[in-house]
């Protein structure tokens, strides 16, 4: 006795205006990310009053200040800057992402070359990076602060933050080998789907 294969059923209208409408609405909320977005540029801001305000205390104590003392005004202000960078590529690669295509950047000739094509996985690996490079920056203006007189070193706080520097490290470090063992599991995946395919 053969049995023929039964069609699926389709669900009632009413359910598939539910459903949909219930996917338009998990859909349109993607926009709950964008005033967190527009709050980082606010940051943004914060950032720039405050590099000002170094910049400004540079300015007018470059007279008295000593070499090591101009060295650390700089590295501060670079810390500042690099974290700026940090927060706005958290702005464009996450609002892309996860939110919508920035019509605006694409017309212009201005567009950095990255947004577009950074993923989450790539916005992962410069945010591990920007944060290990104002980390080493933030040590190298604590070991210069050494050398000026007057000056306790509290080796507890070095030996910390050395610590914590090498723990963004290890985790960058730890972030690449899985980002590339999943790029080479999925390359396995496509090859074995691909000789499944011709087999076929």
């Amino acid at each position: 006795m053969s049995t023929e294969p039964t069609t699926p059923t389709r669900p009632p209208r009413w359910y598939e205006q539910v459903e949909h409408g219930g996917e338009r609405f998990l859909f349109a909320s993607r926009w709950l990310l964008a005033p967190l977005y527009v709050g980082m540029v606010v940051a943004v801001v914060a950032v720039g009053i405050k590099f000002f305000q170094e910049l400004w205390h540079l300015i007018t104590h470059i007279v008295g200040f000593t070499g090591d003392q101009v060295i650390s005004s700089i590295l501060a202000l670079i810390d500042l800057a690099l974290l700026a960078n940090l927060v706005l590529i958290v702005i464009f690669a996450g609002y892309e992402n996860f939110v919508s295509k920035i019509a605006a950047a694409r017309r212009s000739e201005d567009r950095p070359r990255w947004m577009g094509h950074v993923d989450f996985s790539g916005l992962k690996m410069k945010l591990i990076g920007s944060i290990v490079a104002i980390s080493a920056i933030g040590l190298l203006a604590d070991f210069t602060n050494l050398e000026e007189p007057g000056k306790r070193l509290d080796e507890t706080l070095l030996m910390w933050r050395v610590i914590l520097h090498l723990t963004f490290v290890v985790s960058g470090v730890l972030f690449a080998i899985m980002d590339w063992l999943g790029e080479k599991r999925l390359l396995i995946t496509k090859q074995t789907h691909g000789h499944a395919d011709e087999s076929d």
